[in-house]
């Protein structure tokens, strides 16, 4: 299947996606803080620079977009692997998905916890702020 869009539209679309503070992990970080969770920023010092980290208790949070991580749930539509352009597409989301599991790895073997949050189960914000305090336990001091 062809691309609907032109070359230079797909390219500029393209060029505008972020690869640091995205919406998600924007929205994720305004939640911890909200509840009174204090964190680093992908610290250059850590596999992976992981998106949230909290140092002092070893726990890593990554926040993943479903169609560059391609997110493996059969019920996430935004994971579909393109049907255009696919010899370019095929390796390098596999890549991605390749250099995730090294970083998770890595990071596990310096004794981290590790929380992949995906794009699409940000929806509800009760069950996010439910899943992250049950993943981090209580934050250190309340606001």
């Amino acid at each position: 299947m062809p691309d609907h869009l032109a070359p230079e539209k797909r390219s500029n679309i393209m060029r505008a996606i972020r690869a640091k503070n995205t919406k998600p992990e924007l929205a994720v970080r305004r939640l911890l803080n909200a509840l009174g969770y204090r964190f680093r920023i992908h610290p250059r010092h850590l596999p992976g620079k992981p998106d949230i980290a909290f140092l002092k208790r070893k726990k890593a949070i990554f926040i993943h977009g479903c169609f560059w991580h391609q997110h493996p749930d059969p019920e996430c539509r935004d994971a579909r692997a393109p049907a255009s352009n696919t010899e370019y597409w095929a390796p390098k989301l596999a890549r991605t998905k390749q250099r995730d599991t090294e970083q998770e790895i890595a990071l596990r073997r310096e004794g981290w916890d590790l929380m992949v949050l995906w794009e699409c189960e940000l929806q509800s914000a009760s069950d996010l702020r439910e899943r992250l305090q049950r993943f981090l336990g209580p934050p250190r001091w309340k606001n």
